[in-house]
């Protein structure tokens, strides 16, 4: 028995063959396996992941960010404002993509979409 490749939207682990589709039980959606095996090649010569900012500048770890919009914190009483620096930051996979120590809050995880490269 062959091994069916996983769900490319939801990554489901459950898909199964029907009429010579691939279809996952969880999300509902269908592709050919043809389809599969090249998106999971293209996927693999992608290389390492790389990370932007929300003008589209790379990242790396070290670097310093400007936070440019105002995020509410849970837990806390303030806000982080727009232009807060955020020096030294180390880069992780995951929703929130940024790993910080931000002074007056502590240890914090930001998503890289809200911050862009310190000059």
């Amino acid at each position: 028995m062959s091994e069916l490749p996983p769900c490319p939207q939801c990554k489901s682990a459950y898909t199964y063959e029907d009429r010579g589709l691939c279809v996952c039980p969880e999300c509902g959606h269908e592709w050919s396996k043809n389809a599969a095996t090249a998106e999971n090649a293209a996927a693999t010569a992608d290389g390492p992941k790389v990370w932007k900012d929300a003008n589209g500048t790379v990242l790396q770890d070290g670097d310093s960010v400007v936070i440019v919009k105002d995020l509410k914190v849970r837990g806390a009483s303030g806000a982080l404002k727009v232009g807060t620096k955020v020096r030294n930051i180390r880069l992780v996979d995951g929703d929130h993509d940024i790993d910080c120590k931000i002074d007056g809050f502590g240890a914090m995880q930001l998503k890289s979409e809200f911050v862009r490269k310190a000059t």
